[in-house]
Parts: C-alpha cells; sequence; structure tokens
C-alpha cells in the first residue's frame, strides 16, 4: 500500500496487486505474487475475466490477498503433490492473468518451478533428475495456457524457475584436472561428501560437494564475463525450443547469492550459482516486440541491484515497446487484399 500510495509510482494510476498470503492452505497456497502497475498513458486496458469469459476495462486501484481462488480475473494451480514427493508440502506453482492493451492480447503467467534437493543427486546424472522435474511441471503449465478453454493468445512466462546447469558437466570441467575423494557415512555407506583436489599444487582444495554445499575455490568464474563460459551448461530449456523464446542473457547467474548486507556480489556457497529467474515467451510474443531501431536499445534483458543485497535471488527484468498494430494481423494491410 506504500508502494501504491508513494510519489514514484504517482503517474501509474490503476494497480492490481495479488498476493498468495493463505499460507494455512496446504492444498492450494503457493506463495506467489503479481504486481500489476498501469501507467496513466494507457489509455485502454482491458483484463480478461476467466469465469465470464469476457475482457473488462481497467479503473482504479485493487489488492487481492489470502486467498486468490475467489477472483475470477487469474487462474492460478499449484502443482501435484506427486510432482516431489521429497517435499512434504511443495508451494511450487503458478498464477496467469490475461490482459489486452489496444486490441493487442497476451497473458502473463508468474511461475516458480522446483528446486533440487541435493547437490549430490544432482551431480550423479545429467540431465539430473531434477531438471525432469521441471520439465514436467513446465510442460504442464504449458499445456493448461493453450488448451482448449480459451482463446490462444501470446504469452510471457516469467519467475524463479529454478533452471540449474548441468552438475555433471559443470563439475567435471571446473574440475578436470582433480582427483575426486569419497566420503561415506559410517553407519549407513552413503556418499555424503565429495572433495575434488588439485593433482598437484600440494592437493589444493578446488571442490567441496555435499547435500547442500558447493564450496568451489574461485567466484570469479561464475562472475567474469557475466559467467558467459558456463552459458554453454545451461541447458534446461533447450526442450522447450519449440515452444518458448528468450533473449540472449547478459546478466551473471541470479542465484544463490549471499544474504549478508555487505556482500550483494558474493554467491553463497550452498549451490552452484545458475540462471534461476528468467522472462520466457511464446515465439508469437517475440513478435510483438518492437524491434530496434536508429540503435536505440528498446528491448533490455538484465539483472537488478548488480551490487545490492536483497535476498538469495537477484531480481531479472525485461524492458520492451510493444509495436504499433501488434495483435492486429491485418492491420498494415490495405483492404484490397485481405480476403473477406
Amino acid at each position: 500500500r506504500e508502494l501504491l500510495s508513494s510519489d514514484a509510482m504517482k503517474d501509474y494510476n490503476r494497480a492490481r496487486v495479488y498476493l498468495d498470503e493463505n499460507y494455512k492452505s496446504q492444498e492450494h497456497f503457493t506463495a506467489l505474487g503479481s504486481f500489476y502497475f498501469l501507467h496513466e498513458s494507457l489509455k485502454n486496458i482491458y483484463q480478461f475475466d476467466f469465469k465470464a469469459k469476457k475482457y473488462k476495462k481497467v479503473t482504479g486501484k485493487e489488492i487481492y490477498s489470502d486467498t486468490l481462488e475467489s477472483t475470477p480475473m487469474l487462474e492460478k494451480e499449484k502443482f501435484p503433490q506427486d510432482y516431489f514427493p521429497e517435499c512434504k508440502w511443495s508451494r511450487k506453482g503458478f498464477i496467469r492473468t490475461r490482459w489486452c492493451i489496444t486490441d493487442c492480447a497476451f497473458d502473463l503467467v508468474n511461475i516458480h518451478l522446483f528446486h533440487d534437493a541435493s547437490n549430490l543427486i544432482a551431480w550423479e546424472t545429467s540431465p539430473s533428475v531434477y531438471s525432469g522435474i521441471r520439465h514436467k511441471a513446465l510442460g504442464y503449465v504449458l499445456d493448461r495456457i493453450i488448451d482448449q478453454r480459451f482463446e490462444k493468445v501470446s504469452y510471457f512466462v516469467f519467475g524463479d524457475f529454478n533452471f540449474r546447469l548441468d552438475a555433471k558437466a559443470v563439475v567435471e570441467t571446473l574440475c578436470a584436472k582433480a582427483t575426486m575423494q569419497t566420503i561415506r557415512a559410517a553407519d549407513t555407506n552413503e556418499v555424503v561428501k565429495l572433495i575434488f583436489r588439485e593433482s598437484d599444487n600440494d592437493r589444493k582444495v578446488m571442490l567441496q560437494l555435499e547435500k547442500k554445499l558447493f564450496d568451489y575455490f574461485n567466484q570469479d568464474v561464475f562472475r567474469d564475463n557475466n559467467g558467459t563460459a558456463l552459458l554453454e551448461f545451461d541447458r534446461e530449456l533447450s526442450v522447450f525450443k519449440d515452444k518458448l523464446y528468450e533473449l540472449d542473457i547478459s546478466f551473471p547467474p541470479s542465484y544463490p547469492y549471499s544474504e549478508d548486507s555487505s556482500q550483494g556480489k558474493q554467491y553463497m556457497n550452498t549451490r552452484c550459482p545458475a540462471w534461476c529467474d528468467r522472462i520466457l515467451m511464446s515465439h508469437s510474443a517475440k513478435e510483438l516486440i518492437l524491434k530496434v531501431k536508429n540503435d536505440e536499445k528498446i528491448v533490455i534483458y538484465d539483472h537488478i541491484g548488480p551490487n545490492v543485497c536483497m535476498g538469495d535471488h537477484k531480481p531479472v527484468f525485461l524492458s520492451f515497446r510493444i509495436a504499433a498494430g501488434a495483435g492486429k494481423p491485418i492491420a498494415n494491410v490495405h483492404k484490397c487484399c485481405v480476403v473477406q
């Protein structure tokens, strides 16, 4: 409410805020939230009512919280429990809203996919078992937003996808000249720690790997040139290349940052840094984005606050203009060329 009434937002005269705060509901709680602020310069904005199956003009500022099940202006789902049985009470799911700006309709889908529960299990296979779970969940979302219940429109899917680098390939690359020591629990013989040491150089420890420890001796590899050298191991999206498009990544891995307020650039040594936070879109949505003209950078895909601590994730944003006439396939075609 402070944000809605702040000077910084005074030119945004309409807003819709959705916060899933019904944390007592094991069946429905997702912990997701979406804030939409609409600038006064936008004249005709409509939001879709999924129950009535029609658009309604957006006026005023409205906040929905506690439970979102009662509003027909969004679709919200939590993934089935059997998707990630390791977690007794998962909060993963998605929230979908649909908008129309001057005849251009699109879905905005806020998503949270499953994490890696153990670095050791993620390291065992390539791709990891967790990668497969995320593929299943993302496929579920895409099937829902393009099913037959509503007209198909362009869509943007954003949030914490929890996409991870191919752990086995990354470790084998980072520790190519190292020897591995395996440490097992005395009572169960279960692997509890892997230690990678340089073959020479006094057997210096390069990497220690545990269930929730990824302690690599040189974090610069994840920051130098925005971690570009590691992008080849970011492979989870390749399965969906026919359905989803992403602009080129030019920012460092967005997770897991230190939560020490004085360590804005520092990664925690709990997980291998990865581009968990993304903004993806349908191929038709890509066509809505205005192309770059006269070398002006109109489309920007980047992260926020590279030096500022704001939790274990760095926020990621996509800034763009929608092309005039987008959403109107015959807008720029002379009438004599249109088949009635």
